[in-house]
């Protein structure tokens, strides 16, 4: 259908003379207005423009270029066709704003098929001028290079030939002799300095991919090599600091991974039957840059890869300790020991969440914008008027949720409390041991992932007992905590990343080949392969996991991101980025695609959390006498409680 009128309704006010269906229109294309403010920043005009934002019309999408051009130049002559990496939009400048809001009666709401078959929407809003500025070519990380055509057509197809799937005993007693020739070229060509002793055949089907992963640094020496065979595909580069780079790996080309690329930059293939590439004629390998007016998506094929590496018989010495799982224990000696007094817990909380928060605080903030459901409903089923304290209220994205209730916020932190201020909120600063209201004045009170941050169980309780005491007789309180537990019921929160759970740490180390998902990567899961080259290995090395529980003198261990928790108590990493949105002496913010533009890296804060285990927080809430739990319940990996005052 086309737009009901070219000018926006910027006051969501009611449109009676609209049909059911534009008014159905009206409100999906208000809701992809809200989606391009909330994550990119950019604000949609009432007036009629040159440029326009389209929803629906984006690689991510499904829509390739040349698709969204044949629709888009019927309305008019396109200057600019910018198509955004993984993102579900696009902008288009067309010549004249005539052209334009022809664009915009005529294609707002209607269908097209994307490349994938399927039927979408497209809706469309204007959009100020848009800056399409060339970035800073990203580079490929420091040592990772590509080697193109490094065997021939006749070579591939023998290797692919030679592959048995079903044969277990297949390079059994070391590397098949196919791979000699190889291998040598590699050795003679300056790739690698020895060879390797260890091979993982792995084949992807269009759709499948492999989650981001460093492979394991005691498990295998500094280089890695990857042939890629039957299939070009794009693999991406992750650093810690955010910084990605996405990469080309033509068919027949060698990947050469070592030093930082190999041991601190994440590499995984996202799960996709389109890549995004270079629209133009020519480019085989490397990076995918950041130039959004020739980008377009390629199919798929069947990859099939060799990789080899050498297992490592002595402990790594890299320049990379905080990653390094040989130099873990150094890395420990940094950090702090289990506190065992309410001092210590003091200053532990003072040093590792206190000081953290304030640091921290913008970069934060912009993370936190979108209320948990559960959460939300149950400050929507509040009475009209109801008095609701937030306790550790954050940026205050609860604060305003529920337009007939009043609520007030608090947090340790001074810089999130003023970022309340900025957003109209009521928030003070306080600690959750001690929040300066009179004792039952509140209707109902939540507590969303503060009292994990307090070091000790009777710190833990204080907090409980507080929230009680604010609470009026029938008033409820709900709490929110961390979960130890991030697999519950054979479902994955989504805080893991694929399959990176603590059940899958078993690494396999041997002369010869090793089965797809068991070559000592850290975690990288098994959903990449459709077809396994498969067998042996003798030496079983498995990961000891640190007891769930706390232990008293002893070092508090870091948290890897996305993991499973091998520990309650826990220092969980905080990569900082500055929010330019927020950072009044930034540059003003330009719409330009992120793909990996190179700049230093970002400090890294470590947070105190206790994380608890089934059932502890239900406990905790017993040892309360003036209370009775109404509901405890598990919500995406993190353990929950709904009490009553009596």
């Amino acid at each position: 259908m086309a737009a009901p009128s070219a000018s926006m309704d910027n006051n969501n006010q009611s449109h009676p003379k609209l049909s059911k269906t534009e008014k159905k229109f009206l409100r999906k294309q208000i809701k992809a207005r809200h989606t391009l403010l909330r994550h990119e920043g950019i604000e949609s005009v009432s007036h009629v423009t040159e440029s326009l934002v389209v929803a629906n019309g984006g690689l991510g999408n499904g829509v390739s270029r040349t698709q969204l051009l044949r629709v888009l130049e019927r309305c008019g002559s396109v200057e600019a066709l910018l198509m955004l990496p993984n993102k579900p939009y696009s902008f288009v400048r067309y010549r004249t704003k005539e052209e334009s809001k022809k664009a915009y009666v005529t294609l707002n709401g209607k269908e097209m098929v994307d490349d994938l078959g399927q039927n979408i929407t497209l809706y469309l809003n204007f959009v100020e001028k848009v800056h399409w500025e060339d970035l800073r070519p990203p580079v490929l990380p420091p040592g990772l290079m590509i080697v193109e055509e490094i065997v021939s057509p006749e070579d591939e197809k023998m290797l692919l030939e030679s592959i048995d799937w079903t044969d277990n005993s297949f390079g059994q007693n070391g590397l098949p002799d196919i791979c000699n020739s190889l291998l040598e070229k590699c050795l003679k060509g300056g790739h690698i300095k020895y060879i390797p002793d260890q091979l993982t055949i792995n084949q992807y089907e269009p759709g499948q991919g492999i989650p981001p992963h460093i492979d394991t640094h005691s498990a295998f020496e500094n280089e890695i090599i990857s042939l890629s065979l039957g299939a070009e595909i794009v693999m991406d580069f992750k650093h810690p600091d955010g910084c990605t780079v996405s990469v080309m790996l033509p068919q027949r080309s060698l990947l050469v991974m070592t030093g930082e690329s190999r041991y601190l930059w994440t590499h995984g293939i996202t799960p996709r039957k389109f890549d995004v590439i270079q629209a133009s004629e020519g480019q085989k390998s490397g990076i995918i840059t950041s130039d959004a007016g020739n980008l377009t998506l390629n199919k798929r094929g069947v990859r099939t890869s060799f990789t080899f590496r050498k297992v490592r018989r002595t402990p790594c010495d890299c320049s990379y300790p905080l990653v390094c799982d040989s130099q873990s224990c150094h890395q420990n000696e940094a950090f702090p020991s289990f506190p065992e007094n309410d001092k210590e817990a003091l200053e532990l909380e003072r040093e590792y969440v206190h000081r953290v928060y304030e640091e921290i605080a913008e970069h934060f903030s912009s993370t936190r914008h979108t209320p948990w459901p559960q959460i939300g409903a149950f400050l929507k089923a509040l009475p009209k008027g109801s008095i609701v304290a937030d306790i550790g209220c954050g940026n205050g994205k609860y604060l305003g949720l529920n337009k007939e209730i009043y609520m007030i916020g608090c947090d340790r932190s001074q810089n999130l409390v003023e970022i309340c201020g900025e957003r109209q909120f009521e928030a003070f600063v306080c600690d959750a041991l001690a929040v300066p209201l009179r004792s039952e004045t509140c209707d109902a009170c939540i507590s969303i992932a503060v009292i994990h941050h307090f070091a000790t169980a009777e710190r833990r309780l204080a907090t409980l007992q507080e929230l009680a005491r604010l609470l009026r007789p029938g008033g409820k309180a709900l709490i929110y905590v961390w979960a130890m537990e991030q697999e519950y019921n054979k479902q994955k929160s989504k805080y893991l990343r694929g399959s990176r759970d603590s059940e899958e740490k078993e690494e396999h180390l041997n002369s010869g080949v090793l089965a797809s998902g068991l070559f000592g990567e850290q975690n990288p899961g098994t959903s990449s392969h459709n077809s396994v080259c498969s067998i042996s290995a003798t030496n079983d090395l498995k990961d000891g996991g640190c007891n769930a529980n706390g232990v008293i003198n002893s070092k508090l261990p870091v948290h890897t991101n996305r993991t499973s928790f091998h520990s309650q108590d826990v220092l969980v990493p905080w990569h900082l980025k500055r929010d330019p949105m927020r950072d009044k002496h930034a540059e003003p913010l330009k719409l330009t695609p992120d793909l990996g533009v190179p700049h230093d890296p970002s400090p890294v804060f470590h947070r105190y959390y206790h994380v608890f285990c089934e059932g502890e927080l239900e406990t905790a809430c017993r040892m309360l006498n003036n209370i009775s739990i109404q509901h405890s319940y598990y919500d995406q990996g993190n353990w929950c409680v709904i009490f009553k005052k009596l």
